[in-house]
């Protein structure tokens, strides 16, 4: 098993100043960064550096391509009913369900357990949201027909009708 890498190995204070130096100079500049590092009495390559660097930067451009495709999924197509969040529990669990058994048990079962634990509950409280959420919008309806019904028995204008409806309702 080969070493542990050094930059692993530094203090959280300064792998935390570390990452932010690479993301301040677009991830170059690592002899420089070598050379401070060394002034605070750590020894790590540039070739070092470099390597780290180069997975931290594709770590962060996945993470900032994920994030505006989010953004662009939920601008284009609003979730209230949490079907998105109910696709991506079942697609995760259908990935470390895959993991596990390719991983010929050199998988941490502790680990294992639990995120699926945490999987499960996540599941469980989409569930919920969603059983909520159908409820809150039948009650809405339900209030919006009764109200319907008073306001035309008074007579007023269906057009008033259905200003009051979509206000009920939340429709814009």
């Amino acid at each position: 098993m080969p070493p542990r890498s050094k930059v692993a190995q530094l203090p959280p204070q300064v792998k935390t100043w570390l990452d932010q130096a690479l993301v301040e100079s677009n991830f170059s500049g690592y002899e420089l960064l070598s050379a401070e590092l060394a002034e605070r009495g750590y020894s790590i390559g540039k070739s070092a550096l470099h390597s780290y660097g180069q997975t931290f930067e594709e770590r962060l451009s996945a993470l900032k391509m994920a994030s505006e495709q989010a953004k662009a999924v939920v601008a284009a197509a609003p979730d209230d009913d949490g079907t998105v969040n109910e696709a991506l529990v079942r697609l995760t669990q259908e990935r470390l369900l895959t993991l596990l058994v390719s991983s010929d048990g050199k998988l941490d079962l502790s680990k294992i357990g639990k995120t699926v634990a945490e999987l499960v509950k996540a599941s469980v409280t989409q569930k919920k949201f969603a059983a909520e959420a159908a409820a809150r919008r039948a009650a809405l309806q339900e209030a919006a027909s009764v109200a319907e019904g008073a306001m035309a028995s008074q007579g007023m204008s269906q057009e008033a009708i259905d200003a009051i409806k979509r206000d009920i309702l939340g429709i814009a």
